[in-house]
């Protein structure tokens, strides 16, 4: 049977102001069962402090995922900026780990002068450079969850995320339903995903973000908007998720996040889904 774990990316629109603790007692309160803390313009909070939102999460039975800085680029030419990038993600790491998450979302670099297998193979050392530390600290519950991308100029196709995620242990894909929907041209085949990320790294637990995009100019492009723009439709997700043994998160990224996880929660109801 399915185990469906659904909220918001970050503190909800109804909530600005306040603070991740009040908002994961907030999403409690609504029927939401999932948030993911967002670190996107800079890594400022406290190790002490994530530990308290770590018991608050458990008090409320939320369960938290981490969304790493946007200014990482791994495959950058300037040294100093790919060392800037494995800090970020390394302090991403140390407080999903102190508040008790399961994983980072992580955009992980842009080709720029390099081929694509030479961008492949700068992430994944950096990523093993990455991992290895963790060890070294005792950190070995966080997954480094690289995301699918919809910019052709992104690395983060769902080959190659399925492949590093292969190739390197601790490493996850990170799955943005609608990048990868923009990734490949306005089209998405749910149960083909899915089967693959059971079947080829045999995964128990998938971290994924969903919303819509904008269409402009004749293709899909990577600004948000709400679900019922159907760009892709959830509905079709719910249902062959319906159909699994797996357990998901699903991060509502929508201008209207809370508004449209509760959306997507109706629509796992009608198809006889209750959160827990």
């Amino acid at each position: 049977m399915v185990n469906i774990y659904l909220g918001p990316a970050g503190i909800p629109i109804s909530l600005r102001g306040k603070g991740s603790k009040e908002a994961i007692e907030f999403i409690s309160k609504i029927k939401l069962n999932a948030m993911e803390i967002e670190f996107v313009r800079g890594v400022k909070m406290s190790l002490k402090t994530s530990r308290e939102l770590g018991e608050a999460a458990r008090e409320y039975g939320v369960r938290l995922s981490v969304h790493a800085p946007y200014y990482i680029n791994l495959c950058s030419p300037e040294r100093d900026k790919v060392e800037a990038s494995k800090r970020r993600i390394y302090e991403s790491v140390e407080r999903a780990h102190e508040m008790g998450a399961d994983a980072i979302a992580i955009h992980a670099g842009y080709y720029g002068r390099f081929s694509e297998e030479q961008c492949y193979s700068m992430i994944k050392d950096s990523l093993i450079e990455i991992i290895d530390k963790m060890k070294e600290n005792g950190i070995d519950g966080v997954k480094l969850g690289v995301e699918t991308m919809a910019k052709e100029t992104a690395f983060g196709t769902i080959d190659e995320v399925i492949r590093i995620s292969k190739e390197v242990e601790g490493v996850i894909p990170y799955i943005d339903w609608s990048h990868t929907f923009a990734r490949q041209g306005g089209k998405i085949d749910y149960d083909e995903i899915l089967s693959r990320l059971e079947k080829e790294l045999r995964l128990t637990h998938i971290n994924s973000h969903f919303q819509s995009l904008k269409f402009s100019k004749g293709r899909f492009i990577d600004v948000h908007e709400t679900v019922d723009k159907n760009a892709p439709p959830f509905r079709p997700l719910a249902e062959t998720l319906l159909k699994r043994d797996i357990s998901i998160t699903l991060i509502c990224e929508s201008p209207k996040m809370e508004e449209d996880a509760l959306v997507m929660k109706s629509i796992l109801e009608s198809l006889g889904y209750k959160l827990e």
